[in-house]
């Protein structure tokens, strides 16, 4: 039986591009103004336009999830320097904060995107993150960094990334996979130059200089996107308000909201802690700081292939297979005692692990209007972002209390097997059946 949320037929097309923010009134005078089109389907799918906010999107990931997936070499170095007396635990709090609240405010932020609240809550989230990069350079304190580098960093890469994947949905429907692809290598790039130009700056340049350069490289890649990011359909205020818990009617919209809490409680681990386990087994830290920047380039070439293969196959088709494959690299990951061994865990891990990055939000996507797609999203995303707060502290606090890496990646690597397996839960809700493309 199919539960699923099914989409319908909506007539929009027009453009909405002349830089307002609608509310009350003018919402409805400006859906009924830019009505029109031949339905559903009437996507652009291409062009120059659309992919150009494809670009703008990439200069989105670059500059959020490229800079949170940096983390594990900030771990590494504030546990050898400035937070020494801090636990591993501790600080992977800071690291923790940031990936939770790149999520967390999806729930407000889809809200105010399909109410037309996109560009101005843009331009400022964009500042919020280039000032609090810059402010991390002068911090000394513990907490100075969970104000600076876990909450405000958080806070404004969510407010960035939340509607990232809502413009996309308005541009992109048969190509979408293709499209969100693209959209999450500029994640890879970013969470593979950061941390070299980290690790290269910081002898050379000092932390708080590097910190200030990392600043300025996000003024260039924000003001980008800021220029180029636009909606194409006129907001739309659907009941519900904040919440439209009738979503969760839908077993199928459900199951794989709690599968993404379940595999963020571990899918975050390794890219914390690979440099950390690397210097443990007695690898040179300058070799072990590059570790997360080969992760992240490696999931550059898996997020292109999941995006060009979810088109043919379904995005569900795509990830259940590769996030099983970064589950099981995960229960590996700590018994790799050679640097090529670790290397080669690393880059697979790098591949299946951004192949479910770069389709997250895309069966959201499936499941339901795309004039609620913002609050869907938002909804999703506020979920997972409770695991993803809390899996790197766990796996920290099992390492301090076991002395070891095993028994983390035992504990990560079942969570993200289990989150498979209500994965595919989701895929028979929504098919009535085991195979099928979805």
């Amino acid at each position: 039986m199919n539960t699923a949320i099914q989409p319908v037929v909506l007539q929009e097309k027009v453009e909405v591009d002349d830089g307002r923010d609608y509310q009350g009134p003018e919402l409805t005078k400006a859906a009924n103004a830019n009505a029109g089109g031949n339905g559903f389907d009437d996507y652009p799918d291409g062009g120059f336009r659309a992919w150009l906010i494809v670009f703008g999107a990439m200069c989105n990931t670059f500059s959020t999830f490229g800079y949170v997936n940096s983390w594990g070499i900030f771990q590494a170095y504030y546990q050898s320097t400035l937070l020494s007396d801090s636990t591993p635990s501790n600080i992977a709090w800071i690291g923790s904060i940031q990936y939770s609240l790149i999520f967390l405010p999806g729930l407000v932020v889809g809200r105010l995107f399909d109410l037309g609240y996109f560009r101005s809550l843009f331009l400022f989230c964009s500042a919020l993150l280039v000032l609090s990069t810059f402010l991390i350079a002068q911090c000394t304190k513990y907490w100075h960094f969970v104000l600076c580098q876990g909450i405000a960093v958080g806070l404004a890469s969510g407010g960035i990334f939340g509607p990232t994947t809502a413009v996309i949905a308005h541009w992109f429907k048969r190509r979408r996979g293709l499209a969100m692809g693209f959209v999450a290598i500029g994640s890879s790039i970013g969470g593979t130059v950061l941390p070299i130009a980290a690790r290269l700056l910081i002898p050379k340049v000092g932390f708080p200089w590097t910190m200030r350069i990392i600043g300025f490289i996000l003024i260039v890649t924000l003001g980008m996107a800021n220029i180029i990011m636009r909606r194409r359909l006129p907001p739309t205020n659907l009941p519900g308000g904040l919440l439209n818990l009738s979503a969760f009617k839908s077993p199928a919209y459900t199951i794989y909201c709690l599968s993404a809490f379940v595999v963020f409680l571990g899918v975050y681990t390794v890219l914390t802690y690979v440099d950390v386990s690397a210097t443990a087994i007695g690898i040179n830290p300058d070799f072990a700081f590059y570790l997360v920047s080969i992760a992240n380039a490696s999931s550059l070439f898996g997020r292109y292939v999941a995006g060009i293969m979810s088109d043919r196959i379904g995005p569900m088709n795509v990830m259940i297979p590769f996030t099983g494959f970064a589950g099981i690299l995960t229960y590996a990951w700590p018994f790799a005692t050679t640097k090529t061994s670790l290397v080669v865990i690393t880059i697979i891990y790098g591949f299946s692990s951004g192949s479910y990055m770069s389709l997250l939000s895309n069966p959201i996507m499936e499941m339901g209007v795309t004039g609620d797609v913002g609050r869907r999203i938002g909804m999703f995303m506020s979920i997972l972002a409770i695991g993803a707060l809390a899996g790197p502290p766990i796996s920290g606090a099992i390492n301090s209390a076991t002395g070891g890496f095993a028994v983390v990646g035992y504990y990560a690597g079942t969570s993200v097997l289990v989150g498979v397996g209500m994965m595919c839960i989701t895929r028979y809700l929504v098919l009535g059946r085991w195979v099928g493309k979805f």
